[in-house]
């Protein structure tokens, strides 16, 4: 038995040793590997961000002096004209997009290699470096061939068997030409029907309309993005088909940056670089799923004219007020793992809701249920396999550490070891520009969870016991500060291509102790995020129709309360929600092409979006595309205070933690307003449940008091409201508020209490 057993461990260490050589290889020899950054360049001369007095939607852009169009053969700007400075270090991914090396631009070693090249081969041999990533501006054509295939049209040798499109009366080869180049450093497309070989102007088969096509992620910055024309081709087939030309960047796609001002610039120049060369389009929609449906939210509040409506696919309002949920779900999935009293309590996934709000369901199976016993024998734990899974689990994996440690960086080689161990990484990071730096030189966070009670809804409704939401509170603590955090501890015998978690959900980044410390967000931070647009405040002025399937059984991240999280801000700003609808379908049935017969119906319509045709309502599709219920109440629900309505009964609308802690639908409190817990209790915030026998024990979790969500965020400033900014007031109100000086010192609850006088109106300030 003893021969037996050193043999099987010989081939044990044998086989873990090859696997260890075999992922250092995989890593080494990663495409990204040969092109890494070597040398970080200097932007210091840069332009700063453009700084909103009050708001950006009330602030005019600069003038852009870059003589559009890009010449044939020429780099668009590097340096953008109002986002702020260039972020470096910058991984160059052209060669990732099919595009080919960046362009030369310097011979200092900043940025990436760039290879000569013999016969359309990659040689060893270096010829200089590029810290910016350019491309010169180039004209390709694809095709569509009789099987629908997407492929490359070759000019010298055109194929044959070209499939047929029937634009109108006439049928024409289907043919598109593509226009690609670099826009602010990311990769710009052009795309539309046209006849190979004509000139670059030619615009004969565009029927006047424009899609800017928007694209989600989960991203930090540092990287151009990659987007292949094949790919953006096949998405918007139906509508290029019909004459729309379609334009896009990697700048617009969340997987690269979620700096909404950055997006903004892009997003201009890249459409000015299109009416430059074809005039202005009749009108241009939107459309992106996730990220690329927040950043449509975002645009049409923040003004700047890049599309007249727009179709957002899963999206949230916004990322920022995502991150206070999402970042909740690593501490709750921590305390249930490491710190519980009654860890079986928290085995029960079905019960789990109930706190994170988020969908969980017991008997799902996680991607790496492993992780946690492994973890839990590190930690010298009793170990046990999960018995389920969650949206905090499946949908959140490893974000919290991408998204919110400086320490962490990419797992891909994208970056030299030097690089990767000096810089810091985050989304903060990404935002330093608008958000600011603290006094250690990290970038300033909007998170915070003082005062949060969570599960607070649960113990009300008898589903958690004193006991347990006290132990809860007690010992979920908060993420440690950022000068504090270190990287997770992975072990990689398959190199960090293929990580193993051995400080599962970065519990060694949250605070501990019997009475673990809560986090603290930088009011700095939340004001210029504000003021800086990159917060949907609810100001809705143009159509939009939020669509999405509903995945909530699978444990999508995509989750369906997003979608009434925005209606509740547009309510409260607006009083009604007359530019937003709601489609939601199952996921056997996608009704693009209804979205777009409405969307084009409604924005010709005129009016801004003001003049809805009467048929365009709420609604929801079965697997069938037949419509369940269509009209005003069938999204009626716990959002509003109402009974279901017959969409919500059919696709049930879960909550998220700040929610299930008290908060508001509308989400987006940053830093709750806190009372004592002595006027916690003296108001009934814990009714039904006994809780005045444990007031003692509430102050020494609560010292500085508990959230009064009543009063919404005490960090937003008090003006960003529509009677102070005059944002939805007609002219005549704006006057009449002006002279009588009337404010509202907050932007929620107050200003509901007049909605017949809060109408769509435009912007001020007259923005370009």
């Amino acid at each position: 038995m003893k021969r037996i057993a050193l043999v099987v461990s010989f081939i044990l260490a044998v086989g873990l040793l090859g696997l260890f050589i075999w992922g250092q290889y995989q890593l080494a020899t990663h495409p990204y590997a040969k092109h890494q950054v070597q040398g970080i360049a200097d932007a210091s001369n840069d332009p700063l961000p453009l700084r909103p007095d009050a708001h950006l939607a009330l602030t005019l852009r600069p003038d852009d002096p870059f003589p559009f169009p890009i010449a044939v053969g020429e780099p668009g700007p590097a340096v953008a004209l109002y986002a702020g400075a260039r972020q470096y270090p910058f991984f160059c991914m052209t060669m990732n997009s099919g595009l080919g090396q960046p362009l030369v631009d310097n011979w200092a070693g900043e940025g990436v290699p760039v290879f000569r090249e013999e016969k359309g081969e990659i040689t060893e041999d270096v010829i200089g470096y590029s810290r910016d990533c350019m491309l010169a501006t180039a004209i390709q054509y694809w095709y569509v061939d009789a099987k629908g295939q997407v492929r490359p049209y070759d000019l010298a040798s055109p194929p044959v068997g070209v499939g047929q499109v029937s634009l109108g009366e006439q049928s024409i080869p289907e043919i598109y030409r593509v226009e690609t180049g670099t826009i602010n450093r990311f990769p710009y497309f052009i795309v539309m029907l046209a006849d190979p070989g004509a000139p670059r102007e030619d615009a004969r088969y565009w029927d006047r309309r424009l899609i800017y096509q928007f694209h989600g992620g989960s991203g930090i910055g540092f990287r151009q993005g990659r987007l292949r024309p094949q790919r953006l081709i096949e998405k918007r087939l139906d509508q290029l088909r019909r004459g729309y030309a379609v334009i896009s960047s990697t700048g617009n796609k969340t997987a690269y940056t979620y700096n909404m001002l950055l997006a903004e610039d892009t997003a201009l120049r890249v459409k000015r670089q299109f009416v430059s060369l074809y005039g202005e389009p009749k009108y241009t929609i939107g459309i992106g799923g996730s990220g690329g449906g927040l950043v449509q939210y975002l645009l049409m509040q923040n003004g700047g004219g890049v599309i007249d409506g727009g179709l957002a696919l899963y999206a949230y309002p916004d990322m920022l007020s995502q991150t206070l949920y999402g970042l909740d779900c690593d501490l709750l999935n921590t305390y249930y793992a490491f710190r519980a009293d009654e860890p079986e309590l928290w085995q029960n996934f079905d019960a789990r809701p109930s706190v994170e709000g988020l969908n969980a369901v017991a008997g799902f199976d996680q991607r790496a249920p492993f992780l946690e016993p492994l973890n839990q024998l590190i930690r010298g734990q009793w170990p046990y396999w999960p018995k389920g899974s969650s949206e905090c689990i499946n949908g959140w994996f490893g974000l919290s550490a991408l998204i919110h440690n400086p320490k962490q960086g990419y797992l891909r080689p994208m970056f030299s070891e030097r690089i990767q161990e000096q810089q810091h990484w985050s989304y903060w990071e990404d935002l330093h520009q608008i958000l600011g730096r603290d006094e250690q030189g990290f970038a300033r966070s909007t998170w915070d969870n003082r005062g949060v009670q969570y599960g607070l809804e649960a113990l009300r409704a008898g589903q958690l016991t004193p006991r347990a939401f006290l132990h809860l509170n007690q010992r979920i603590g908060g993420w440690v500060e950022s000068g504090e955090m270190e990287p997770e501890t992975l072990w990689a015998p398959f190199g960090k291509l293929l990580p193993l978690w051995l400080t599962l959900w970065g519990n060694h980044n949250i605070h501990d102790g019997e009475f673990a410390r809560r986090t603290e967000g930088d009011p700095v931070a939340i004001e210029r995020a504000y003021r800086a647009g990159q917060v949907f405040l609810g100001y809705n002025p143009l159509p939009v129709i939020d669509l999405r399937h509903y995945l909530e059984d699978q444990l999508d991240m995509h989750h369906l309360s997003a979608s009434f999280e925005a209606r509740a801000r547009i309510r409260s700003w607006h009083g009604h929600h007359d530019n937003q609808l709601i489609w939601v379908s199952h996921k056997g049935y996608t009704p693009l092409a209804e979205a777009f017969d409405a969307m084009e119906r409604w924005i010709e319509a005129g009016q801004g979006g003001k003049e809805r045709p009467s048929d365009l309502e709420d609604l929801c599709f079965d697997q069938a595309g037949e419509v369940i219920a269509i009209g005003e109440g069938v999204w009626d629900g716990a959002w509003n205070g109402r009974t279901n309505g017959v969409c919500t009964e059919r696709y049930p609308v879960y909550t998220n933690a700040r929610i299930q802690a008290g908060g508001p639908w509308q989400g987006a409190v940053f830093q709750c307003h806190r009372i004592p817990v002595t006027q916690a209790l003296a108001e009934g915030l814990y009714q039904p449940a006994p809780m005045a026998a444990h007031r003692a024990e509430l102050e020494r979790i609560f010292p500085d008091g508990v959230c009064d969500y009543r009063r919404g965020d005490a960090a937003r400033p008090a003006d960003l409201n529509p009677w102070t900014l005059g944002l939805t007031l007609p002219q005549d109100l704006r006057n009449d508020v002006e002279r009588d000086g009337q404010t509202v010192a907050d932007g929620t609850a107050q200003y509901e209490q007049v909605p017949d006088r809060v109408g769509v109106g435009e912007p001020l300030g007259g923005i370009k």
